[in-house]
């Protein structure tokens, strides 16, 4: 399982990207800042007071960590303005007034708002990507990039992935690592934003976990074997961001709609899908809600063992990541990893 990881930190420190960590009052994310800067594959500007930083972290070596305090930070003003251009007009739907009156509301907003200051400076090309969520909601961490940051051109949806490694040799995965989405952002996506989470989970797999993307739009139904159109709609569903995702990545090799086990157990595959390219084979997975792909991912990683990786975000013009409030500082690191990988 250490290898895929170490080969994303071997290819993030050729990019020698600096990543921001917001939350410079969590021992954890202090912890992940000073091994990243001992590994060397990234650079780190950390978000806090640097005197109550070393004062709470006496063992930690913050040397080479650029610890920015937003408070005396010179470009505070700059950032302000930004975010206050950024939002004007914007009408706050719990006061019907505006969100920001003047600049100087905006900076006091940032100034309590860390992780909203960090992307900021991500906006402003002073770093190339940020970690935020160790002590915060993922709400927290996802509201500044769609806010200011925004998603990538010619996609419409924020996602998440994981990237699933697994523990050995395994007969249905023998690339060692998969990507499963979405499984912790989007609810209950249509069909449209299937096809975006797809196009996204296969850049994912490609750019991130090193695989070429075989994606399978999963469903309890293959290929019209199965049929709710009297509940839920969700095969329908499947099969239309199949589609859309077909017309809006031809060269992407995907295909659906599939039950788990005809997309990943060749025998399975021959046998219901004999004339897909996926089928059987496939390592990149779309699951048709949040609560498939959150048990789904769940169930890999403890009955069997693989390593997860993220929530991974999709979808930003520039690299967000949201960790888990669950996390520790090897969960971090490995973030800031994929994070650094992700930056352009």
């Amino acid at each position: 399982m250490a290898d895929i990881l170490s080969q994303i930190k071997e290819r993030a420190k050729l990019k020698n990207k600096n990543i921001v960590l917001t939350e410079g009052e969590d021992a954890r994310v202090v912890s992940a800042a000073a091994a990243v800067v001992k590994e060397g594959f990234a650079r780190i500007t950390l978000l806090g007071n640097k005197a109550e930083i070393e004062k709470n972290n006496a063992g930690v070596d913050l040397t080479g960590v650029n610890v920015v305090d937003p408070k005396t930070d010179a470009k505070a003003d700059e950032y302000a303005a930004m975010l206050y251009k950024a939002r004007e007009g914007k009408i706050n739907k719990k006061t019907g007034l505006p969100e920001y009156a003047d600049i100087e509301q905006a900076k006091a907003a940032i100034l309590k708002d860390y992780a909203m200051y960090g992307a900021l400076m991500l906006k402003a090309g002073i770093v190339d990507g940020m970690v935020s969520g160790a002590c915060h909601s993922t709400a927290n961490t996802l509201r500044p990039g769609l806010q200011v940051i925004k998603t990538a051109a010619g996609v419409n949806t924020v996602s998440s992935a994981f990237i699933m490694i697994a523990p050995a040799p395994h007969k249905y995965n023998p690339d060692g690592v998969a990507v499963f989405a979405d499984c912790a952002i989007n609810i209950e996506p249509d069909a449209n934003q299937l096809a975006d989470i797809a196009i996204s989970s296969a850049e994912t797999a490609k750019n991130i976990a090193g695989i070429e993307p075989r994606v399978a739009m999963l469903s309890f139904s293959t290929k019209g074997s199965g049929n709710d159109d009297k509940y839920f709609k969700s095969v329908p569903k499947m099969q239309e961001a199949t589609r859309i995702a077909k017309e809006n990545a031809p060269d992407l090799i995907l295909d659906g709609e599939f039950q788990f086990d005809a997309a990943t157990a060749p025998e399975v595959g021959k046998l219901k899908a004999p004339d897909s390219k996926v089928a059987g084979n496939a390592n990149v997975f779309i699951f048709p809600n949040i609560n498939a792909g959150n048990i789904g991912y769940k169930i890999a990683q403890r009955f069997g063992g693989y390593m997860a990786l993220g929530p991974i975000c999709q979808g930003f013009a520039k690299p967000i990541n949201d960790l888990s409030r669950g996390c520790n500082a090897d969960d971090v690191v490995a973030v800031v990893a994929i994070t650094a990988l992700q930056a352009e």
